[in-house]
């Protein structure tokens, strides 16, 4: 990846942390582009992408002739508990984000579109140079859902992603789930749900989406067993060291 996307993704992250420590509180209004350039020493433009995956992780909200505002608030998040599961989050996500797709299908604007297939351009540009920091996905999946033009469906999704997120151990299944995914697949995916949306084919981006995470559930199979596989290694060997056979034969 590009030195100038690495910038952007350092500046987003910067915000962020700033926006957890409170220096940014929330509903507060960022400082404009220009002093924010000025701040970390970075171009307007940089500062613009950074901005617009914010939004896109629903961390800030940009408002018309306003600025840009504050706006998550982990408060939901943090009535979640560990009791929670990655696979039953994968569920929610299957139902909500099929329908979504099919719903975008026929509700997408040309505006819209076109963010969709910027994103999809920056996931290529990651399976190629093998660099997911940037959270195109996030975005991907994000602007499919804001063109539902359904705000419920909008912030349930943002949620869920959130929690993915944000939860330890969901966070770590997903890490290792991307860590063992076949990203020709990955991407050839994410192609055909967008195929399937610039058709405004309602069922086609149904079926492509549920297929993606059909995928993503198989990946998380793999990472499931593969670790159960090494939790059974290192106990048995825990016992060959705590009951060797030497000290027998001795």
């Amino acid at each position: 990846m590009s030195n100038k996307k690495r910038l952007y993704i350092s500046v987003l992250d910067q915000i962020s942390n700033l926006i957890r420590s409170g220096e940014f509180p929330i509903d507060s209004r960022l400082p404009t582009e220009r002093e924010l350039a000025e701040r970390f020493n970075v171009s307007r433009p940089t500062i613009r992408e950074a901005i617009i995956a914010l939004e896109a992780k629903g961390e800030v909200e940009a408002r018309a002739g306003s600025g840009v505002y504050v706006r998550q608030n982990r408060s939901i998040i943090d009535d979640f508990t560990n009791g929670i599961s990655a696979f039953e989050l994968l569920e929610a996500r299957v139902l909500l984000e099929g329908e979504a797709a099919a719903l975008a299908a026929r509700m997408i604007s040309p505006d819209e579109l076109g963010e969709l297939k910027q994103a999809l351009d920056v996931i290529k540009l990651e399976g190629v140079e093998d660099d997911s920091a940037s959270g195109a996905d996030r975005q991907f999946h994000s602007i499919i859902a804001k063109a539902t033009h359904n705000q419920v469906l909008t912030k349930v999704i943002a949620l869920l992603w959130d929690l993915q997120e944000n939860l330890d151990h969901i966070n770590r299944a997903h890490r290792s789930v991307c860590a063992n995914e076949d990203r020709e697949m990955r991407i050839a995916d994410h192609i055909n749900i967008f195929d399937a949306i610039a058709y405004n084919d309602t069922g086609a981006a149904r079926n492509a989406m549920r297929s993606h995470f059909s995928d993503l559930l198989k990946s998380m199979h793999d990472a499931s067993e593969l670790q159960a596989v090494e939790e059974a290694k290192r106990k048995i060997q825990e016992i060959r060291q705590r009951f060797p056979i030497s000290e027998l034969s001795s």
